[in-house]
């Protein structure tokens, strides 16, 4: 979550007429993240995230996020949901931006989840999958091989100043992986964005998942290795296998994972890594003068990737072959 449109409290107030939520009582923007603007608002009936799509989401994906999230709503999974207004609709305009009034979820993000925590995001997240099975919209991943491609031919000519070396590092694995993606894996909705901040505990339970705005039809244990690069490394970038276990352990309990796809772990792996290292590289090379956004260092995924390029097999990551 990011501010990179500024609205005002009379922008609101008008906003917010065509819903049934009571009257604004304060707003604040949220810092966080790096692709639309979110405010939290809450007003004399509850408390709500406004969020305005910025330029890099496509307004015609909205469609698919919104209605993905109240379909998984409605399947039992906990998860910020969309309003609707008077009218029935989910998205509006606000400030030139489509717009959504989006639930509040009870609960606070961790910033150094425990094994525990990565179990439980495991199960969670394997139910979000099944639950996701007869969705009817599709939504192909744009960050996936051809993505990457593109944010490398952007990237590698200073991708140096960031990193020595860095240049190579990107150019070297793009190759490796496009030769070398995985196929004919099982398949269905992911989130795509499964970090640590989208996730909510409250009282040492899991409570929800947020910002589904990454979300569309991809491998479905790619899911599995962004949370394994998002949830299993430590501050000093070791590996934790104790929390790859629990994570892989609850997501199997729920969904069981292919031989196949346990044969690609590795690979998934290092496509995740790739992924988030290219599109923070890309983010620290352009940053947005004046936004109210903090950029992720890149430099982060690059220890995590040269770790799985390392990786033989996926007992590495603490999974009983």
């Amino acid at each position: 979550m990011a501010v990179y449109t500024s609205v005002s409290a009379d922008q609101i107030v008008d906003f917010i007429k065509d819903y049934d939520v009571g009257e604004m009582v304060s707003f604040k923007g949220i810092a966080e993240g790096t692709e639309n603007s979110n405010y939290i608002l809450k007003t004399t009936k509850a408390s709500y995230i406004l969020t305005l799509f910025e330029k890099r989401v496509q307004a015609t994906d909205l469609p698919f996020f919104l209605g993905l999230m109240d379909h998984l709503a409605h399947k039992g999974i906990s998860c910020a949901t969309p309003v609707r207004d008077f009218q029935g609709e989910m998205l509006k305009s606000l400030c030139g931006r489509p717009a959504a009034l989006i639930s509040f979820l009870d609960g606070l993000s961790v910033s150094r989840p425990t094994a525990d925590q990565c179990l439980m995001l495991g199960a969670e997240m394997a139910r979000m999958h099944v639950a996701a099975a007869d969705f009817s919209l599709k939504r192909e991943n744009a960050l996936s091989v051809a993505g990457w491609a593109e944010l490398v031919q952007k990237c590698a000519p200073e991708a140096n100043e960031c990193v020595p070396g860095l240049k190579s590092l990107i150019e070297e694995e793009m190759n490796d992986l496009a030769n070398g993606w995985p196929q004919d894996l099982p398949r269905g909705i992911i989130h795509a964005d499964l970090f640590p901040d989208n996730v909510f505990f409250l009282k040492q339970n899991l409570s929800g998942l947020i910002d589904y705005y990454f979300a569309c039809n991809d491998i479905l244990a790619y899911d599995v290795a962004i949370c394994l690069n998002a949830w299993c490394f430590e501050a000093d970038g070791s590996f934790n296998i104790t929390k790859a276990r629990h994570l892989l352990h609850g997501y199997k309990g729920v969904r069981e994972f292919s031989p196949q796809e346990i044969e690609a772990l590795p690979t998934l792996c290092r496509g995740a890594a790739l992924r988030f290292l290219l599109t923070r590289l890309y983010d620290w090379q352009n940053r947005v003068e004046g936004a109210l956004v903090s950029p992720h260092d890149p430099r982060d995924f690059v220890k995590k990737l040269k770790f799985h390029q390392a990786v033989k097999n996926a007992a590495e990551y603490g999974l009983d072959l």
